[in-house]
């Protein structure tokens, strides 16, 4: 393999910016939101279909970046690969739309490109604007000269890539797949009622007895309580003060941001303080299993499952409770429960939750023996995601490892003679 088969060019040579598309005001088509396209995962989230006024327009292969600040900071880049042959698409006014250009580039190359730090700090040092509402330049990142490898090395380099984007995507479809189950079983016994009974036949419609509750009715023999009662204890985060280096120097504890909450699992932080800077706070370290609640802004009454031991921000509470009392169970009942819990928040500027009032928060209470057997179930199904969840991690790592250093030519990918 020869290095000097590479060559020096500049990324509008290779790529077409913002290609011309026709979709006819007031037809109906696919519109991907920004909020569909979430950060450095290369597949979409989602779609609508809706009446088209207006926006940025694109085809499956396409690659699409963020220009806008936070979401190119963020890592907002996606390739579309959801739509049918010859579909158009359209979307936010601040994508940057990236097509291949035939037999000079390839499509999974471009997302790659697209992604890699060198053009993502381009990108973002182009950027220019109000405070708030930055965007990068596209004539900048257009200008952008790069090394570009031969097609059948590209093909390569994003195969190499793909592979491992792939088996990420898998174990995201499985444990989507595993939190469903989870709470279908739980809708099943604690909403339906049909849990098994003593001769191992569904409760409710197998004549089990039911009373009147506050919660509407339940079997014979459960309880209405509110979260306060369930949990062991219950507290807010806290942060130390940022402007005393000494407090952020070190990664001794793990520190987790409402926006991290997402309801799912969470096995790691983004940011990690100093032991002093936890004892000089108002800051708990919660244990594993800690159901955290989001209390303020966008993300109120966002739910998460703390998988390690954790400090959090100001604007989170934390619940944790006995294995008897299972944390799985309150989780999964918050989890059905949500629109209702997101309702209590208050405010005017921006809708906040309190302690209290999560606190108050009323749950249906079964009996200990059912919840122990939900909790054993439960628990293996949430530790099924929590190994697919620290695989990606690592696949994660291995891809970003080797992405600059496969688009850089630092490490040669190995081709066969024939073409």
């Amino acid at each position: 393999m020869s290095f000097s088969e590479w060559r020096e060019v500049k990324l509008k040579e290779i790529i077409d910016f913002n290609p011309r598309e026709s979709l006819s005001k007031g037809e109906i088509a696919k519109k991907i939101p920004m909020e569909n396209i979430e950060p450095f995962k290369k597949k979409i989230s989602g779609f609508e279909e809706v009446e088209y006024k207006g926006g940025t327009k694109f085809r499956n292969g396409d690659t699409l970046l963020a220009r806008i600040t936070p979401s190119l900071e963020n890592g907002k880049t996606a390739k579309v690969d959801i739509l049918n042959e010859d579909e158009v698409a359209f979307g936010s006014t601040e994508f940057i739309v990236l097509r291949a250009k035939d037999n000079l580039t390839t499509e999974d190359y471009v997302y790659y490109l697209a992604i890699s730090d060198y053009i993502r700090d381009i990108a973002i040092k182009s950027m220019t604007g109000t405070s708030g509402r930055q965007r990068a330049q596209t004539d900048v990142i257009e200008d952008t000269i790069i090394t570009l490898p031969t097609l059948k090395e590209q093909k390569e380099i994003a195969y190499i890539l793909s592979t491992l984007d792939e088996k990420i995507e898998v174990n995201n479809r499985i444990n989507k797949t595993l939190e469903e189950i989870a709470q279908a079983i739980f809708k099943h016994w604690f909403v339906d009622f049909e849990f098994p009974n003593e001769d191992g036949e569904p409760y409710k419609s197998s004549g089990g007895e039911m009373v009147n509750s506050e919660l509407g009715p339940i079997p014979k023999g459960w309880e209405v309580t509110n979260i306060k009662e369930y949990s062991e204890f219950m507290a807010n985060g806290g942060t130390p003060k940022r402007n005393n280096d000494k407090y952020w120097d070190k990664r001794e504890v793990p520190w987790l941001k409402t926006t991290e909450i997402s309801d799912g699992l969470i096995i790691d932080a983004e940011e990690w303080i100093s032991q002093e800077g936890f004892k000089n706070s108002s800051a708990k370290l919660f244990p594993i299993d800690t159901v955290l609640v989001a209390m303020y802004g966008v993300t109120a009454g966002k739910l998460g499952l703390l998988r390690f031991e954790s400090t959090t921000n100001q604007a989170c509470c934390g619940i944790t409770c006995s294995e008897s009392k299972s944390p799985y169970y309150l989780y999964l009942f918050l989890r059905k429960n949500q629109n209702e819990l997101k309702s209590l928040a208050r405010g005017s500027a921006q809708q906040n939750l309190s302690k209290g009032v999560i606190e108050r928060f009323n749950i249906i209470l079964p009996m200990e023996e059912l919840l122990s057997k939900f909790h054993t179930i439960s628990k293996s199904i949430f530790r099924q995601i929590e190994n697919k969840k620290r695989m990606n991690t690592k696949l994660e790592s291995i891809r970003d490892t080797l992405l600059p250093k496969l688009m850089s030519g630092e490490i040669r990918v190995p081709l066969d003679d024939e073409e």
